[in-house]
């Protein structure tokens, strides 16, 4: 990996990251902050630019001149609160054409709604000045193995990509892996599923990824590689930083708050794995969080960031080589806890 250049990185979130608190097991605890009011929140905690989905911008299914005029209005008031879109994903999951996947559906009129409507999502992103294209594939799997044809769903992954590929000549396409939830098995479960898959889309310069933490952890896997796989291919062009409590549901913790070492490893590979991309966080405040706190969680994601960037960036890289050099690995692991203990 490349050595440190100290780079001053950018920070970004979705409005969805501040809450109601609701979850499948209760009602909410917080009352819902208006749509402006959560951008406004942006510049206070220091965060830079806004993760969007395409009716977080505009409602589903506007016509587009109600849309047009939706996106100009989102736009100017990003330009006023001095921030930028990072990237515009479909959201396909939660319309009731889509209960069955959307590029995966067994009925051909819905896979035709699901790239419609994310050929829409780029028109929105290129509204908002933006190009990049995140793709959830949320419900891109199966309940049960025999439900669909997997081959042919693949394949029909891939059609979806190129058909917004064609679409505008401008975008970036990246993909967001998740190996479970809302499906009980995705079809492309890993970062390795999707890199393997996106060299067959039709131009695969402008097909990447964003890497989640939790997903990767869910998978069983760990950020870090993730993420170094990915830079090695030059793949990696966002990222979801959070933390995950064990191999159950997506819980989007604040980043470090679960393995502070593995939140060390991550920043470490980005740091030292020249990533030149923003620093987005995908993050849930706890539901016990009042209405006061309910962005804490965002700044505490972000404090503990620049404090594991400053413990990279102060590592002895002698040192470790030298470590690594005599295969003194029972030295190499205390040197890097002793670093972060503060030793």
């Amino acid at each position: 990996m490349a050595g440190s250049t100290k780079r001053n990185y950018r920070f970004t979130f979705g409005p969805w990251n501040i809450s109601t608190g609701a979850d499948p097991f209760g009602p909410p605890v917080r009352k819902e902050v208006a749509f402006a009011a959560k951008i406004r929140e942006y510049k206070k905690l220091g965060f830079d630019g806004v993760q969007f989905h395409d009716d977080d911008v505009v409602e589903a299914d506007l016509d587009p001149k109600a849309t047009d005029k939706g996106v100009a209005k989102v736009r100017k008031l990003l330009e006023d609160e001095g921030l930028f879109c990072e990237f515009v994903a479909p959201r396909l999951w939660e319309h009731p054409k889509t209960i069955d996947g959307g590029y995966t559906s067994n009925s051909a009129a819905e896979r035709r709604y699901a790239i419609d409507r994310s050929r829409r999502a780029v028109d929105i992103a290129r509204g908002m000045g933006c190009r990049d294209i995140v793709l959830w594939l949320a419900r891109e799997g199966s309940y049960i193995r025999e439900a669909k044809d997997p081959v042919a769903a693949v394949g029909r992954i891939v059609e979806a990509i190129n058909a917004l590929l064609e679409h505008d000549k401008t975008i970036r396409i990246l993909g967001e892996m998740k190996p479970n939830e809302p499906m009980d098995q995705a079809y492309l479960p890993t970062v390795g599923h999707f890199m393997g898959l996106l060299y067959r889309t039709a131009d695969p310069s402008r097909v990447g990824v964003l890497i989640e933490s939790a997903h990767s952890i869910l998978a069983g896997l760990d950020p870090s590689d993730d993420m170094a796989f990915a830079l090695w291919h030059k793949k990696l062009w966002s990222v979801h930083l959070n933390d995950q409590n064990g191999l159950k549901y997506d819980q989007d913790k604040s980043f470090g708050s679960v393995d502070l070492r593995r939140a060390f490893n991550t920043v470490w590979v980005l740091e030292r794995g020249g990533y030149d991309g923003c620093i987005g966080l995908d993050v849930k405040a706890m539901r016990t969080t009042r209405a006061d706190e309910q962005t804490r969680h965002l700044a505490n994601s972000k404090a503990i960031f620049l404090r594991l960037l400053d413990l990279a960036r102060s590592v002895d890289e002698k040192k470790v080589e030298h470590f690594r050099g005599e295969r003194d690995y029972e030295g190499l692991e205390l040197y890097i806890i002793n670093h972060l203990l503060g030793d």
